[in-house]
């Protein structure tokens, strides 16, 4: 008889308590499948935001807890050789109505941050005017269209065109002239960021070489001030720092659980087990064999929790785009290196979770173990 024979037999004779193990495993493994799928799905989003608008750098405050720019340095910005168009701008997350709050962009009406954006119904805004945009997404949220009226914070501002961009965070938010968004969240001169688009490399230039000379000219320019690429922006920006951390937060808390529930069936196993232990080792069974039974009984459940937590948090990712309000960041696809992942996961929680059980039942004395009732 095989030792994986073995293995499946003995889980198979406490069926409940596997299953009950099982079920432990597969949410932990759903809750990781689903929550870091669609952190990754949002941060892929946030990329899309910067290559639907061919920006190269992001030039933002050095520091982590100042998050502004003064909006004067955009001249020196502009001067620069390398760089082809500097714009500001300015991200706010805030109520536009009671039951609906949303993404706001503040930018020039000339950014080239606007020239990708399919304009639906209507037109841009124009500076200096108390009018806004909003996202096809968003419009169908607020039941919003061209030339009707939204009051923001008592301040009333007309929408003038409905648009379709290249990324879901712009699809779901609004944008508004500069000035009149640095009014509404009292911002003065202040910006969030520069957005810059650099010319094209020079003949025998790379593209890293050329966004690290770019990036370098900026920064001498602009003491205090740092030029982030746009896919380290898009990786490390702070509401996607937020959402991953949540997500590895709460996936290691559900995972933790599953380890728990692993261990406490191999202990159990171990204990119930310990005369039929004895006899294994009676017949010869060296205790690295009864060890590597016991972890291949923990890997297995491990396995099996992991693939049915696959199938789970496919299941949420489906329920998740369903949901207007994250229906188009969310992605019901699971690549096959987040599947992996999870399954090598599993699989060593199973055997971290198995270890102690293992180790303990492999020192089990023969004569002791036939000895137990």
């Amino acid at each position: 008889m095989s030792l994986s024979h073995v293995a499946l037999r003995n889980l198979l004779r406490r069926r409940l308590r596997t299953a009950l193990t099982l079920c432990g495993v597969a949410m932990g493994i759903a809750a990781f499948v689903a929550l870091v799928g669609f952190a990754k799905s949002f941060e892929a989003e946030w990329l899309k935001l910067y290559e639907s608008a061919g920006t190269d750098l992001a030039v933002v405050e050095k520091t982590f807890l100042n998050t502004s720019v003064d909006g004067s340095v955009g001249g020196k910005l502009r001067a620069l050789p390398q760089v082809a168009s500097a714009v500001p701008m300015i991200m706010n997350l805030m109520d536009l109505t009671p039951e609906v709050n949303a993404l706001v962009y503040g930018m020039p009406a000339d950014s080239y941050e606007l020239d990708p954006l399919a304009i639906l119904h209507g037109r841009r805004f124009r500076d200096g005017e108390p009018e806004l945009m909003l996202g096809e997404i968003l419009a169908e949220n607020l039941g919003r269209k061209a030339g009707d009226s939204l009051n923001i914070q008592g301040a009333a501002y007309r929408v003038v065109g409905v648009f379709r961009g290249g990324s879901a965070l712009e699809a779901g938010a609004a944008i508004m002239p500069l000035r009149q968004l640095q009014q509404l969240a009292d911002l003065g001169n202040k910006v969030t960021a520069f957005h810059v688009r650099l010319h094209p490399a020079l003949a025998g230039q790379s593209e890293q070489e050329r966004i690290q000379q770019a990036r370098a000219a900026i920064e001498a320019a602009l003491p205090g001030l740092k030029a982030v690429p746009a896919r380290d922006r898009a990786h490390n920006n702070q509401v996607v720092a937020l959402a991953r951390s949540t997500a590895w937060g709460t996936s290691l808390i559900a995972l933790l659980i599953g380890a728990l529930g692993i261990a406490n069936t191999m202990a159990m196993s171990v204990f119930e087990r310990t005369r039929e232990i004895g006899v294994l080792r009676a017949l010869g069974w060296r205790r690295w064999r009864v060890m590597q039974l016991i972890l291949l009984e923990a890997a297995v459940l491990g396995f099996v929790g992991g693939g049915l937590g696959l199938a789970g948090g496919w299941g949420a990712l489906r329920v998740l785009a369903l949901i207007p309000a994250t229906a188009n960041i969310g992605s019901i696809s699971i690549s096959w290196l987040h599947a992996s992942e999870a399954l090598l996961i599993a699989v060593l929680i199973g055997i971290m979770a198995g270890f102690l059980p293992a180790w303990r039942g492999a020192r089990l004395s023969p004569v002791e173990a036939l000895r137990s009732e």
